[in-house]
């Protein structure tokens, strides 16, 4: 069996609502499991506005300067952990 990591919501009718279409082969069936965050998980994952704006506008500044990294160099580093 192959997994596929998708992200939907259950609507006022009880029905999950796939984000995305899959890219599957048409009219087969699956077997769906639900895992439904914990409130508390919910509220330390998420970031205040401010705080993602501010790390935005951080990497554009970095990115139109040129204070960047090449992903090769990325690589190598993860290669070595």
């Amino acid at each position: 069996m192959k997994a596929i990591k998708v992200m939907a919501t259950i609507d006022n009718q009880g029905q999950l609502c796939v984000d995305e279409p899959l890219e599957l082969e048409q009219d087969s069936r699956v077997e769906v499991i639900v895992l439904i965050p914990e409130v508390a998980e919910i509220n330390e994952e998420e970031q205040p506005k401010e705080t993602i704006l501010a790390d935005f506008r951080q990497a554009w500044r970095e990115a139109m300067t040129g204070n960047t990294i090449p992903v090769a160099q990325i690589w190598e580093s993860i290669d070595d952990v």
